[in-house]
């Protein structure tokens, strides 16, 4: 089997390690990649927002299967046109896609068919935000509608910290992203993340994992695109696992083939665990989530091409699935100043020597060659993603790799994972 994987962060680097792992791939293309998937695999640098670059693309190279790793593409409708052509695409079509690219969508997707999320006003303007907050409590939460590289999220504690998040948001802060926003009752509890794969029949979910948003240990700072991750969640257990399957993901199943939504691909679940164990909807994503993937996939113990090209053929009902009962921890590297401004071009030492340690990986985001030497090109850099018997030998791993690699300005959370109590919830 032959696949064309699109994307060139960390989430696409760990697909294709996950790839290589299936005894029937055999050539893997990447478009645009990264200066770390280069030196594994053929990298193309293709515009993958442009449905006729991709068309183009898969020509020439016959893939026996596409993979769409990020939102982008996705939103724009590239599935949909490498369908037509013939293709068998890993990814949702546009209309499926929008659970993603519109957060007023996706919420009323949610209302229609009784899927618990928090309540929330769509709003246009800013007397719209005004009334919206007048009708709760702080904190306040407010959304941009479109896609914002997971920034898009303000958690504001006073009337007018919301209104400036929403004034900034409307200026064009996430452009048209922000064009409409969400404000919405702030919701307390415990985050987790599901990812599922599913061909619109069939649904299954891969390791649970919860992720880290805030730049700065302590879940300090601004939101960013994902400082780190763990999988699976120890206090998910099998009572609270069945709720969330009857009450969220089979519904949402049921909503996308009542409203004839065709889909296949993954469909990530963002939930929040209420203090009363209700599981409710913080949103959903129409492919992998990054950082999750990085420590998720590892956890994988089938063919996982041949899964995802048995969800692609709508046939994933007969794909074999299991998951090891094993632990992974993600860190994440990041530029000096993420998620704001930051330097480029910032030479990287030491990747071959966490590489080198047993149970350790390291999987490129933001990375380029320049004058044939590694260096920084993007916000988040690296992923150091180990793996353990327990969480506790998979978080030692993973900050024992951490400690080999160097950059300037190089920053990490040093409390991935490490506020699980034993055996319990977050502490």
């Amino acid at each position: 089997m032959n696949v064309l994987l699109l994307g060139s962060g960390g989430r696409e680097h760990a697909i294709v390690r996950a790839l290589r792992k299936s005894p029937g791939v055999g050539r893997i293309d990447v478009a645009p990649g990264n200066a770390g998937m280069s030196a594994e695999t053929p990298c193309h640098p293709v515009d993958i927002t442009n449905p006729d670059a991709m068309l183009e693309l898969a020509a020439a190279l016959n893939p026996d299967l596409v993979i769409i790793g990020p939102e982008g593409p996705l939103c724009l409708g590239v599935a949909d046109s490498l369908r037509k052509e013939g293709h068998v695409v890993f990814g949702p079509g546009r209309q499926g896609a929008m659970l993603e690219g519109s957060k007023s969508y996706a919420k009323a997707f949610m209302k229609r068919h009784g899927i618990p999320t928090a309540d929330f006003d769509i709003c246009v303007s800013p007397s719209d935000v005004s009334a919206a907050l007048a009708k709760r409590r702080p904190p306040f939460v407010i959304k941009a509608d479109g896609l914002a590289a997971g920034k898009g999220v303000v958690i504001a504690d006073t009337v007018r910290e919301a209104e400036d998040a929403a004034s900034s948001m409307f200026a064009g802060a996430f452009g048209e992203s922000g064009k409409t926003l969400l404000v919405e009752d702030f919701m307390a509890g415990d985050e987790l993340t599901l990812l599922t794969v599913t061909d619109g029949t069939t649904l299954r979910t891969l390791a649970s994992s919860q992720d880290h948003k805030r730049v700065f240990d302590g879940d300090k700072g601004p939101n960013t695109g994902g400082m780190g991750a763990f999988a699976p969640v120890p206090w998910l257990d099998a009572g609270l696992t069945d709720r969330i399957r009857r009450e969220i993901l089979e519904p949402t199943l049921r909503g996308l083939q009542s409203e004839r939504i065709p889909y296949r691909g993954a469909l990530y679940f963002g939930l929040m665990i209420t203090p009363e164990g209700a599981p409710k909807v913080v949103e959903y994503n129409v492919r992998f989530g990054d950082p999750e993937t990085q420590a998720v996939l590892p956890l994988f113990a089938d063919d996982f091409a041949r899964a995802l090209l048995a969800c692609a053929e709508g046939k994933l009902e007969s794909a074999p699935w299991s998951i090891a009962a094993r632990h992974a921890v993600d860190v994440v590297l990041t530029s000096n100043g993420y998620p704001g401004k930051y330097p480029a071009g910032i030479p990287i030492t030491g990747i071959r020597e966490a590489e080198s340690m047993e149970h350790v990986s390291v999987l490129h985001a933001g990375t380029a060659l320049k004058d044939g030497r590694l260096v920084t090109s993007g916000g988040r850099v690296l992923n150091v993603v180990a793996t353990g018997d327990t969480l506790e030998e998979a978080i030692e791993r993973a900050y024992r790799g951490v400690e080999c690699i160097s950059f300037d300005g190089a920053h990490f959370r040093k409390d991935i994972a490490r506020k699980i109590r034993k055996g319990g919830r977050p502490s």
